[in-house]
């Protein structure tokens, strides 16, 4: 077992982009795949899967927060990710995983050192895992056709609470949780990636698509300006990176170069550059 310490926080690189699909680096070459660092409690040591790197699982289908443009990983997501690894002068990695399987990859162990994909901070998931400090507050939203003249503004409530009505959302999101708790009546059309809800909605195989605000706004501008919002609700919620229970010196190091990257004005740079 190979151990190293963690190095006084340097200042911020620029934020270079380079990944490929799967498993890519952001920065530098890959480290040696299977080299593990070691803890040792009150030295400032961290524990990472590959020997100075640090790894970070991912569902790159979540515009502006995460996505996989010409075999980069774009997004504030993905900025943040190799701004933290800068802060503790690591080369940073993407690991391509399902949205759902992320918590339970973190928890298992052996893919990632930590979640980092629009995760929100929930009761069921801080049972699993560990978060940081939150970096991003969001809210939910429904958008349907704009020609569908069934389900509008005035009475989105109520008529997406209905058996007829399919709302497609991305599995194991706080988008399905939402739909499930507020719309009972209807049925919930489950993807894996949230890009997949909106092709649902276009295709006919869905009425609505639920998830969270900037990204629904974000795939609408984008590519289906034939949607249109219809409901929002403000759930005030909070994103943050899961990190395993059994790594809580890493949580530290993330949660100090969030701090640092804060108290610099980074993060809202970030956040302006990819939120418009």
């Amino acid at each position: 077992m190979k151990t190293w310490k963690m190095p006084k926080l340097a200042p911020i690189a620029t934020l270079a982009l380079a990944a490929t699909l799967g498993l890519a680096a952001c920065g530098g070459a890959p480290a040696t795949e299977g080299s593990t660092s070691g803890t040792d409690e009150g030295t400032g040591e961290v524990t990472t899967l590959t020997e100075g790197t640090i790894a970070f699982a991912t569902s790159p289908d979540y515009p502006p927060f995460e996505n996989l443009v010409d075999g980069e990983y774009v997004g504030l997501d993905m900025d943040l990710g190799r701004a933290i690894a800068d802060e503790l002068g690591l080369e940073c990695e993407y690991v391509n995983i399902d949205f759902d399987g992320i918590v339970p990859a973190i928890v298992a162990g052996g893919q990632a050192d930590a979640g980092l994909s629009g995760i929100s901070i929930t009761p069921d998931r801080e049972d699993q895992v560990d978060f940081s400090t939150p970096y991003y507050v969001d809210n939910q939203a429904v958008a349907v056709m704009s020609d569908n003249t069934a389900i509008t503004e005035d009475n989105a409530t109520e008529a997406l609470n209905q058996e007829t009505v399919r709302i497609a959302v991305q599995s194991g999101s706080t988008g399905e949780e939402h739909a499930a708790e507020f719309f009972p009546n209807a049925e919930l059309v489950s993807f894996p990636n949230f890009t997949d809800c909106f092709a649902a909605v276009q295709a006919g195989q869905a009425d609505a698509v639920c998830g969270n605000i900037a990204v629904v706004n974000q795939m609408l501008s984008e590519a289906y300006d034939n949607e249109h919002v219809v409901y929002t609700s403000a759930t005030g919620e909070e994103y943050a990176i899961a990190v395993s229970k059994d790594n809580p010196e890493l949580l530290d190091a993330i949660n100090e170069a969030i701090e640092t990257l804060d108290e610099n004005g980074t993060l809202d740079e970030l956040i302006a550059a990819n939120m418009g």
